[in-house]
């Protein structure tokens, strides 16, 4: 069965990812930022890093 949470954190990721800025852009990134919390706590080794790069990746479009 594959990690529900990993999978919505990457959902939640690539959303902001593409979303231009606007109103709501804020409240999806505490959205993301939670849904990669919540899915570190929970994961494989090998989900951790491809959490730790969409993390990066949230981190660098907020710069």
């Amino acid at each position: 069965m594959a990690n529900r949470l990993f999978q919505e954190a990457r959902e939640f990721v690539e959303n902001v990812l593409q979303s231009e800025r606007h109103e709501s852009h804020e409240n999806a990134v505490d959205v993301a930022k939670n849904a990669l919390s919540s899915a570190f706590a929970n994961s494989t080794e090998a989900e951790k890093e491809q959490l730790r790069e969409l993390q990066q990746r949230l981190e660098d479009h907020l710069k």
